[in-house]
């Protein structure tokens, strides 16, 4: 009675070893979602002014001044686009940037101690962009999103009095 039961144990552990050991994959996987992505710093504050200049083609305006610069015809067709915050106010409220390509936004925050972050809105206010909270002095960059052409505006979701408009066009 015994050789019977321990054939059928021996088979079992031989069809067990022997599907763990096949070499073709389940008809499935478990893959965990991913989360979405954010914007956020796309480098450290150090090097971001320099790797924001190199990657400009045209000369940009200084940073300090506020002066807004039209985005540069870089690789990829992409551009910059500078703003700054100072004395809880952007010191620019007009900029511009290009249609249908992703951009980068060099962000200055001037007010030491004081967070600003920036929010591109389309017409109906529906957030396009939002960036993390810079709190300053500091300074970082920013990967927005490609947008259609038309008129949006920017805002701090901590001071809503900083309004702007950005004109994105071919």
């Amino acid at each position: 009675m015994r050789r019977p039961l321990a054939a059928l144990s021996l088979l079992a552990v031989a069809l067990l070893v022997s599907a763990c050991a096949a070499s073709v994959a389940p008809g499935w996987t478990f893959a965990p979602p991913t989360p979405a992505p954010t914007a956020g710093p796309s480098q450290s504050a150090g090097a971001s002014a320099a790797a924001s200049d190199a990657a400009s083609a045209a000369p940009s305006a200084d940073a300090s001044s506020g002066a807004s610069t039209a985005p540069s015809g870089g690789a990829g067709g992409s551009g910059v686009v500078d703003i700054t915050a100072s004395g809880t106010a952007w010191t620019t409220t007009d900029l511009t940037a290009p249609a249908n390509a992703a951009f980068k936004i060099h962000f200055d925050n001037q007010d030491a101690g004081i967070p600003h972050n920036i929010v591109i809105k389309d017409s109906s206010g529906m957030a396009m962009f939002t960036s993390d909270l810079l709190t300053g002095a500091a300074k970082a960059d920013y990967d927005a999103p490609a947008l259609p052409a038309g008129s949006y505006t920017f805002v701090c979701s901590v001071h809503t009095s900083m309004i702007g408009n950005l004109v994105v066009g071919p």
